[in-house]
């Protein structure tokens, strides 16, 4: 299986890198960490034969890592099999150019793929976590290290099975990542790497595919993160364990927690781990936590992407029957499947315009999917990937929807497009 990974986030004003706008995806799932994009004016239907192929590029390595996107360039990760080598790569928006490349000779075998994760990007800076669990910061625009920092050996982080699934946050002054060993997570200063702070880890706490969910709980500004043992909440402006509500995972937690309003946060995961909804509310300086409802596994979870809120519901591909694009309300009820229309297996999507944009894992078929909570409405469909196992996280910036599969990622024109630079 895959453990590529997703997260998801509540308030923009917390969440936005501040050089970023609202039609790029500068980390995973976008600006503001929610798989929504803030681009209007796309294709609701689509040519004859598929949208129109800007660009391809070649993928060295299998994996599932998908790009990031920023001021008309393009970042993400692959690994160089021949050479053994761990890569970095920026390329142009226009035309799939190569701008820089960075490599590092690591041998890594492949294990369900060898890539998972997706850069984040501010203009000056890209922060990214190898699948072996080094971060690695460097020059947006050259690709020149600047530090680097192993959460093995600075932090005693177990590598995970299937290797690192966990995307960097981003944010102003700082990135901060988890790092499950004997602290829990911690924040570092994006020019230096030097520390921050540093989250306790009191329980054990063990590293997961899952990446941070910024959010603001009870009021209070936090990221959100699963753990084998259960979800927790780390205080932003300290690192301070606020909670932590045991749950077991089965095996791995890939989808990150889902903060659907100002106090609750929905969980999913895979090998029948189900899904749980549960209440975190604030009383004095400690928090109150309470399930609230609980899924089994054979009723609906998330195996590898975590769900999108939109107008009060969620919106995911679960497992069952073979992973349908479903329309769940906060109460765990679905409200509606896409059961004789489409599966979707492992397949990721985003949401923008009003509309999802959902891949079939096993085929690479994209398909156009109206936004409601009435009923499952296809819109366009047309097949831009091939092969198996297309399961890595989309990217869409200036009308352009970036995506891969094992062999190569593709960039096609789903809207207007402008002058996006970055040559």
């Amino acid at each position: 299986m895959n453990h590529s990974h997703l997260t998801v986030a509540c308030l923009t004003s917390f969440l936005l890198v501040s050089v970023s706008f609202a039609d790029d995806w500068p980390q995973f799932r976008g600006p503001s960490r929610d798989g929504v994009s803030a681009e209007e004016g796309l294709l609701r239907k689509w040519p004859e034969g598929g949208p129109k192929v800007l660009w391809t590029r070649p993928m060295g390595g299998i994996g599932y890592s998908g790009p990031a996107i920023l001021d008309g360039r393009v970042y993400y990760n692959d690994y160089d099999k021949e050479s053994s080598e761990w890569r970095s790569y920026c390329v142009s928006l226009e035309d799939g150019k190569q701008l820089w490349q960075f490599a590092e000779k690591r041998r890594i075998r492949a294990n369900h793929g060898i890539t998972r994760t997706v850069p984040a990007v501010d203009g000056k800076y890209v922060f990214s976590l190898d699948p072996k669990c080094v971060l690695h910061c460097l020059d947006a625009k050259t690709g020149k290290q600047l530090w680097r920092k192993s959460l093995v050996a600075d932090y005693k982080t177990k590598i995970p099975p299937w290797y690192n699934g966990q995307c960097p946050v981003i944010e102003e002054d700082r990135v901060v990542i988890a790092t499950g060993g004997e602290v829990l997570a911690v924040a570092l200063e994006k020019a230096t790497g030097k520390e921050i702070w540093k989250t306790p880890n009191p329980h054990a706490l063990l590293f997961s595919h899952a990446s941070l969910t910024p959010a603001e709980i009870g009021g209070v500004k936090q990221y959100l993160y699963n753990t084998i043992k259960g979800p927790c909440g780390i205080a932003a402006d300290d690192g301070r364990l606020l909670w932590h509500y045991p749950w077991k995972f089965n095996v791995s937690a890939a989808p990150s927690p889902l903060a659907v309003d100002g106090e609750r946060v929905f969980l999913t995961s895979c090998y029948d781990s189900g899904s749980l909804m549960i209440r975190a509310t604030r009383d004095g300086d400690q928090f109150k936590v309470e399930k609230l409802f609980s899924l089994r596994g054979t009723t609906w979870e998330s195996e590898v992407h975590t769900p999108i809120v939109y107008k009060k519901h969620m919106f995911a591909v679960g497992k069952k029957y073979r992973g349908l694009f479903t329309c769940l309300d906060f109460d765990g009820q679905i409200v509606w499947a896409s059961k004789g229309k489409a599966t979707f297996g492992l397949g990721s999507y985003l949401l923008a315009d009003d509309m999802f944009f959902v891949l079939e894992g096993a085929t690479g078929m994209l398909r156009l999917i109206d936004a409601n909570t009435s009923e499952y409405r296809e819109l366009a469909s047309a097949q831009v990937l091939g092969g198996h196992d297309v399961w890595a996280p989309m990217a869409l910036s200036n009308g352009r929807l970036i995506l891969r599969d094992l062999t190569k990622m593709v960039c096609i024109e789903v809207g207007p497009t402008g002058t996006s630079g970055g040559k």
